[in-house]
């Protein structure tokens, strides 16, 4: 179980790339890159997960963390290209209705 997430950052938004797993053992990594990314850049974030190949229970809570702390701040955050099988764990706890989730892939 491993992740590595890549950052692409432009004038409007920063773009975060997690690749590989999202799980209890490199969420932390993920909310403290991310975390650390709002208060030091005040911009939109955008999600990409087209990498992101798993997601548990404590990814989606870093997930949320972060949308808390984006909207907080006044910022706005989106997903894209969202696997099928993890837009499910969205869709099932009802967070696909709070996050702007696009792209999802195999829909």
């Amino acid at each position: 179980m491993s992740l590595t997430i890549s950052i692409n950052k432009n004038e409007k938004f920063v773009e975060i790339l997690p690749i590989g797993e999202m799980d209890i053992y490199t969420s932390p990594m993920f909310k403290d890159e991310t975390l650390e990314i709002i208060n030091n850049q005040n911009k939109d974030i955008v999600l990409n997960a087209e990498k992101l190949d798993y997601l548990d229970s404590t990814g989606l809570g870093s997930v949320m963390t972060v949308l808390k702390l984006m909207k907080e701040k006044g910022l706005n955050f989106k997903m894209i290209n969202v696997k099928k099988n993890i837009y499910k764990l969205f869709e099932i706890t009802g967070f696909s209705r709070i996050i702007d989730i696009e792209k999802v892939e195999g829909v």
